[in-house]
């Protein structure tokens, strides 16, 4: 057991006490002027984005540095998501995040590579002994990359508070140079009910600003009444990217009196997926403009929100005037403001149109359908509201409402395969099918005559057929070819159909680590790892799909033994 002096544990604590949470705890993590490519709180698909995404000059390799100091809590590498990351623990309690890395440091990267071999594995998650891996703030701990689900060679980097929620670092001393103001892409009003109307309408309307010689926009008088809410589309940019992220608080005020606020300073990951609920979420999945709602519907618990009155929205009386004003701010106090004059004026209009179906599901109740060798469940609350969906049924193709309708939690779909025959039943697999008919797998849980799927998207299902093998294609290896000189084995792997499931090669029997790219379908060996220690090798290299059809690539190739020293 380990005895720590009494002497060394007060000067650890008091150093540790001086710690707290300032500004100055942490230092950029790159060694380069910073730029950005996302911003904290942007508006992601599903999701807030939980950190910063600092631009790496469209190159891997850049070296990244420990923010703080710490130990490494936990490391993860995974063909989606983060890719290569590393979590750090700082003495006061907050951590700090390093994702889609290229490599780690020597000493993390031989401490990985251990336990990969040992599982046979490339997809691992280590959470190593406290202490065991200290760093101090500025030390090089790995190198940037693109791996994960990462679009561009980048860092992705995030603070998280002792209860790992993440927090903006900008809040934290990480400064990127912005004298830009926000931009206003779109302005709509959306009326509330069915006794609420702008310029005689019960549709949402598009507001035409224009341009003001201070900066600020205005709209013309707009005509309205009733319960009624604003919806902004906005982005912002930094100085040294022409990125377009996103903003960092929105306030509304009616009559000079603040109504809505909105702040991207801190989230819970267990709330990040309401940002649906946010999002004029139809309009983004129509359009791919995501409308940010300065009102606060049921069902929407985020805790972004400040300073809201009537949950933002504006109640709109018969002849009276008000003045609507929308101020976009961005971290670094850049802003840009919206003025929005309305006349109350109350007209009548045709009752609405009915838009009832056979299938109602209740917010507050599970919802299942029953139809032919095809069931669907939705647990309650997975809706935001109650909704009439549309359902129908093709043979072994279902489609289950729209896109355009969010889903908070996973919806299953099971279809009974008892019909087919056993061979069949092997290669057959759940699949999206998109507006382009193309098909797309979706995990599919086989149990005797039943496969279920579960998703959070609404559209079209269906049972889709997959014999054909994935690919492989060596790209610089070949029967008895001599390669002393490569660095690197490099495949390239693909399938068609159902996807690539996993994979597995060997040199002579003994299993080698290779590295998947999904997004290119690499897969590389590193020659560094030194597992071949003979001339001639034996390549054995297995991938399957999802369904199981697998694909075998053998070969002998040549390298020439290094001298040992």
């Amino acid at each position: 057991m380990r005895v720590i002096p009494l002497l060394f544990l007060f000067i650890s604590i008091a150093v540790f006490a001086q710690n707290t949470d300032t500004t100055s705890n942490f230092i950029p993590p790159l060694p380069i002027t910073l730029m950005t490519s996302g911003t904290f709180g942007e508006l992601r698909s599903n999701h807030f984005h939980s950190g910063l995404d600092l631009k790496t000059n469209g190159v891997e390799g850049i070296p990244v540095i420990a923010s703080a100091s710490g130990t490494i809590v936990r490391i993860k590498v995974s063909r989606f998501g983060y890719g290569k990351a590393l979590y750090i623990k700082h003495p006061d309690g907050k951590s700090s995040v390093y994702a889609h890395l290229k490599k780690f440091n020597p000493k993390i990267e031989a401490y990985v590579k251990k336990r990969q071999y040992a599982k046979e594995s490339y997809d691992i998650q280590l959470y190593p002994k406290s202490g065991l891996l200290q760093v101090s703030q500025g030390d090089t701990i790995a190198y940037s990359g693109n791996t994960g689900g990462s679009g561009g060679p980048h860092l992705h980097f995030e603070i998280r508070d002792k209860n790992a929620r993440p927090m903006n670092p900008m809040a934290y001393g990480i400064e990127i140079l912005d004298t830009k103001k926000p931009i206003i892409q779109d302005l709509y009003i959306y009326p509330q009910n069915d006794a609420s109307h702008v310029e005689m309408s019960r549709e949402k309307y598009k507001v035409a600003l224009q341009l003001q010689a201070d900066g600020s926009y205005r709209a013309d008088e707009i005509k309205a009444f009733g319960k009624l809410g604003i919806g902004v589309a906005t982005y912002d940019q930094q100085d040294l990217a022409p990125n377009k992220n996103g903003v960092y608080a929105i306030t509304s005020t009616v009559n000079g009196s603040q109504n809505f606020g909105i702040e991207m300073n801190r989230f819970s990951f267990s709330e990040t997926r309401y940002i649906n609920r946010l999002i004029d979420y139809a309009h983004y999945k129509d359009n791919r403009i995501k409308i940010e709602k300065l009102f606060i519907e049921k069902n929407n618990p985020l805790s972004v929100y400040k300073n809201v009155k009537d949950d933002g929205y504006i109640s709109v009386q018969d002849s009276l005037s008000y003045l609507v004003k929308i101020s976009v701010k961005d971290y670094s106090g850049n802003s840009i403001a919206i003025h929005i004059p309305i006349l109350g004026e109350k007209v009548s209009l045709p009752s609405a149109v009915d838009s009832k179906t056979d299938f109602f599901a209740s917010w507050e109740e599970d919802f299942v359908y029953a139809g032919n060798q095809v069931d669907v469940h939705i647990p309650k609350h997975s809706l935001y509201e109650d909704v009439y969906l549309d359902i129908t049924q093709d043979k072994d193709t279902i489609r289950i409402h729209k896109k355009s309708t969010p889903l908070h939690r996973n919806m299953s779909i099971a279809f009974d395969v008892s019909k087919y025959t056993n061979q069949d039943k092997k290669k057959l697999y759940i699949a999206r099918v998109n507006e382009q008919n193309k098909t797309y797998y979706c995990s599919t849980k086989k149990s005797g005559d039943r496969f279920i799927t579960k998703t959070r998207t609404f559209g079209t299902y269906t049972l889709a057929k997959d014999t054909e093998p994935p690919t492989i294609m060596p790209l610089n290896v070949a029967d008895n070819k001599w390669i002393s000189n490569e660095k690197f084995l490099k495949f390239k792997i693909n399938d068609n159909d159902s996807g690539i499931d996993s994979y597995r090669a060997t040199i002579n029997g003994k299993f080698i680590l290779m590295e998947y790219d999904y997004k290119t379908g690499m897969l590389v060996y590193d020659f560094n790892d030194a597992v071949e220690t003979a001339t001639e090798n034996n390549l054995k290299l297995t991938v399957k799909d999802n369904v199981g059809n697998t694909a075998i690539y053998t070969t002998t190739f040549f390298r020439k033994q290094l001298l040992q020293p």
